[in-house]
């Protein structure tokens, strides 16, 4: 049975220096998405979403394993988009303010009608809160800055500075979201060995 790894597939867009900022061109791609607001620390909405993403994409993958295509592949990370109605709450700290859409890329393989059957066999087997609120959706981020931060997200705060100033030193502009893609599992690694990789599109 054929194994696909996307990470190493989609290397260019998953293994960034630590060093340096990079740009890349991310086309479009399929997430399985949930939006919401508040502390990411502490909001009930947050920890539910994560929840139904991880539970609703390992029903798919073994949907498709047990399929008569008959693949298997590895689930990809969590990821998230972060904004604010008032970007400062982000330079005060205020997370009761943050926004957030909290999503995990699907391969190909997953269509909308594999997602229903998928959250049809989800609902029978237990109670997942927020998977009412899941969604398939193509996300084009075109042109971003991306580098990778290791550390705790209390630490981010230089290396986001640094992704800005890059954007400025090209000449260009930031657009759209700020994006984290969390590729460690974070029960089991030591906050100062977190891998995130911190992207901007930029225009």
């Amino acid at each position: 049975m054929p194994k696909i790894d996307y990470l190493k597939q989609l290397k260019h867009l998953y293994a960034p220096s630590a060093k340096q900022v990079e740009i890349v061109e991310v086309p479009a791609l399929n997430y399985l998405m949930v939006d919401g607001a508040g502390d990411p620390n502490t909001s009930l909405a947050f920890k539910e979403a994560v929840e139904a993403l991880f539970t609703l994409s390992y029903t798919l993958k073994f949907m498709v394993k047990k399929g008569p295509r008959a693949i298997d592949y590895r689930v990809l990370p969590l990821q998230a988009l972060w904004w604010a109605d008032d970007m400062s709450a982000f330079i005060t700290g205020d997370k009761g303010a943050w926004k957030w859409t909290a999503m995990i890329m699907q391969p190909e393989l997953v269509t909308p009608t594999s997602v229903e059957e998928a959250a049809q066999e989800v609902q029978r087997k237990k109670k997942v809160a927020a998977l009412p609120r899941v969604r398939l959706e193509a996300l084009e981020e075109g042109r971003v800055a991306q580098i990778m931060h290791v550390g705790p997200f209390s630490e981010e705060g230089p290396t986001i500075e640094k992704v800005h100033a890059f954007i400025e030193s090209c000449g260009s502009r930031r657009v759209g979201k700020h994006h984290e893609i969390y590729l460690s599992d974070m029960r089991r690694a030591a906050p100062e060995k977190w891998k995130t990789i911190v992207r901007q599109p930029m225009a």
